[in-house]
């Protein structure tokens, strides 16, 4: 089967993998049909094996001289070692031991040691991390290892291998769990091999790192682009002892449906999940190369609490003196109803865990006394640790579809507007610290790190590039003229808060919501510091580590291309309109009833029809919509559905999708004509006052 691609101007190889299950196979020396049991037992027993054989190696080579060997690319003779990780451990003279009276090809032992030396090689960064915190450690009566000043903070920088690129959170994180370990034994750790201990095997099977005579992958010959054959060598006993003990076995498998069909396949890893045998398929496709540099046309992105995630589309014009362009039109992406549910989850979840706590300490007391623990207690432990445990698992499917929902709603608006970079903040230094108790649960409740990784995995397919921008300062300046903003709790309460921004400078007079703001400094200061983007080592991200102040350009306001015919002359300035408080109640005159009849009315017209005595109970009304149905599983107040942008058909309880409400994407064309003020300059031609409600 081919592993190979061809490729076309311009496009490169995305490797992708898609998760697939097996529930029966066929052995090819008895011919005997094994069902998703049988076949889930003997996958588990060749990973038994080869997490045996891995952790073998890892506890061997735990220490700081052969991490550091084996980091350095070179043999003990001088010699480049090999680039693939189980060959880089055989030339050290590292390979796995095969326990006595037992029999494993040659292929297995190399599975073990390719991943093996993987987790030996991933461990080297986070050695280097740790030797900088260690060599930088604060000493003193008042010293504070987690309250470093600010030179103390260049220091540890400085001693990190690139350590700008390093994210302030990773270093926290190292700190703190150095001093738990102080905590803990009274004394410093010798590194990272002291502080952690040795890495396993990780319960899976890496196929890729062994050739035809153990695995091999085709497509059906029925049905290729829906079902694949794996053949592989598995064990018929948990402790095989002769060859005979391995038989070749075809797993046929239906392919997700993100596998194209002329995807190239590759072999699988194999893993348990819930009893059942799970297949990791990579495949390779042909996709649009991805740039750093050279945009043009950009989104942006700002995230927030109650509002998920607030941009739109800027342009970059001009040669000589760039400007950057924005039509003022944001979009917004409000999952109210899924941060609703994932709330009462968590909520529910600290119920069941406090409650498992307290039974726990019941049966452990009860131990320590030397007693018998009670049968009910144990039986009441043993469902709440399972009600726990399925919580748990809700909560990470929500958070994954939730961000899966973000990223494609991010991708969509890019390619609606035509544009080939997508700009999001680094948030990678926040933490839920000292913001009240509500602020940080929510904070640290947030997916934002799965939406960028599914957002780079979508963006992708387009040939769309995903640029991490510093966050620093996108909330405090005004967009349009680069002065501080004052913050507000709303645009009719001057008292102090955050959700509202209000520039100060009389020139400008910008008010906006914070995070519309943010958005577009977040796109300016990206398109404006394209030549500073770099690949990152550890995230394979595009990142701008750092800016430059005389490059931040104001965004200037220019109406949608459309609004304004080419050719006819720009309308008149007007008063300024803008929205600065809620709406007042206003008369709205009613059609009047017809019964009974109104005074004035005779009784020759009453009696014809148009009057008379009103008659029992309600008028019976058509509904307008027809609600859809609703699960026995689902209650009827299940979330409260905003008044903006309702979908139709977005009823209580009706499914994921409908309780995700995002701005209707609508494609545009590239701003062209004279730059304009986009809430001052404004005819009334072109924003026409709301229908009043009747």
């Amino acid at each position: 089967m081919r592993r190979k691609i061809q490729l076309g101007e311009g496009e490169t190889e995305r490797v992708a993998c898609a998760s697939a299950s097996a529930f029966r196979a066929l052995d090819t020396v008895t011919g005997e049909a094994w069902g998703a049991e049988a076949l889930a037992e003997r996958v588990g027993w060749l990973t038994s094996l080869v997490e045996t054989l891995c952790t073998g190696v890892t506890s061997a080579h735990w220490n700081r001289p052969d991490l550091a060997q084996l980091a350095s690319g070179t043999g003990f003779s001088g010699a480049r070692l090999p680039s693939n990780a189980w060959m880089a451990v055989r030339t050290l003279g590292w390979g796995a031991v095969v326990p006595d009276g037992l029999y494993l090809p040659d292929r297995v032992r190399r599975v073990a040691e390719e991943q093996a030396g993987r987790a030996l090689r991933s461990a080297w960064w986070r050695s280097e991390i740790t030797d900088a915190v260690l060599a930088t450690w604060p000493t003193g009566p008042d010293a504070d290892p987690l309250r470093r000043t600010e030179a103390q903070w260049a220091a540890l920088r400085g001693a990190c291998p690139d350590g700008q690129a390093v994210a302030a959170s990773v270093l926290r994180g190292r700190t703190r769990q150095v001093v738990a370990f102080q905590t803990a034994y009274g004394r410093l750790p010798a590194d990272v091999c002291a502080l952690e201990g040795a890495p396993g095997g990780g319960r899976q099977v890496v196929l890729a790192a062994a050739d035809k005579q153990l695995s091999t992958l085709t497509r059906c010959e029925d049905d290729p682009a829906h079902f694949a054959v794996l053949t592989v060598r598995l064990p018929v006993r948990p402790d095989p002892r002769t060859r005979a003990d391995w038989r070749l076995t075809v797993i046929r498998f239906r392919l997700p449906p993100t596998v194209p069909q002329t995807a190239a396949l590759h072999v699988p890893t194999l893993r348990l999940h819930g009893g059942r045998l799970r297949l990791d398929v990579a495949f390779t496709t042909a996709a649009p190369r991805t740039r750093p540099g050279g945009h043009t046309r950009a989104v942006a992105f700002d995230y927030g609490l109650n509002t998920l995630l607030t941009g739109g589309a800027l342009t970059l014009a001009g040669d000589a003196q760039p400007t950057v362009l924005a039509d003022g039109r944001p979009v917004f992406f409000r999952p109210d109803g899924i941060l609703a549910k994932a709330d009462r989850l968590r909520t529910l979840g600290e119920h069941l865990w406090t409650k498992t706590a307290h039974l726990q300490s019941l049966v452990d007391g009860r131990a320590v006394g030397g007693q018998w623990p009670e049968s009910l207690t144990e039986a009441k432990l043993a469902v709440l640790k399972a009600e726990h445990t399925a919580v748990s698992r809700r909560r990470t499917q929500l958070n994954e579809q939730l961000a899966r929902a973000a990223a494609r709603f991010m991708v969509e608006t890019a390619r609606a507007a035509n544009a080939t970079v997508i700009y999001l903040e680094d948030l990678r230094d926040m933490e839920a610290r000292g913001k009240g108790r509500t602020l940080n649960t929510r904070l640290s409740s947030s997916v934002r790190g799965q939406i960028v990784t599914h957002t780079r995995h979508q963006a992708a397919v387009y040939g769309i590039a995903v640029v991490i921008v510093p966050a620093r300062g996108t909330s405090k300046y005004c967009p349009r003229c680069l002065s501080v903003f004052r913050h507000h709790a709303a645009p009719n309460r001057p008292k102090p808060g955050w959700k509202w921004a209000t520039c100060p400078n009389a020139a400008c007079g910008y008010s906006a919501d914070r995070d519309v703001a943010a958005w577009q400094r977040i796109g300016a200061r990206g398109l404006t510091h394209q030549h500073l983007t770099v690949l990152g080592r550890s995230s394979g991200t595009y990142v701008i580590h750092r800016t430059v102040q005389e490059l931040d350009l104001p965004v200037r306001h220019t109406p949608h291309p459309g609004t304004v015919p080419s050719g006819r002359p720009q309308p008149r300035a007007v008063a300024d309109r803008t929205k600065s408080g809620p709406t007042e109640n206003r008369p709205v005159p009613r059609q009047r009833r017809r019964v009974p009849a109104p005074p004035g009315i005779s009784a020759a017209r009453t009696a014809a029809g148009s009057g008379g005595k009103r008659p029992a109970g309600r008028k019976p009304q058509s509904p307008r919509r027809h609600p859809q149905w609703r699960g026995w599983r689902q209650a009827p107040h299940t979330m409260s559905t905003p008044t903006r942008h309702q979908p139709r058909g977005a009823r209580l309880g009706a499914g994921f999708h409908l309780h995700t409400h995002a701005s209707p994407v609508t494609p545009r064309a590239r701003p062209s004509g004279q730059p304009r003020s986009f809430s001052q300059d404004r005819s009334r031609a072109e924003t026409p006052a709301p229908p009043r409600k009747t």
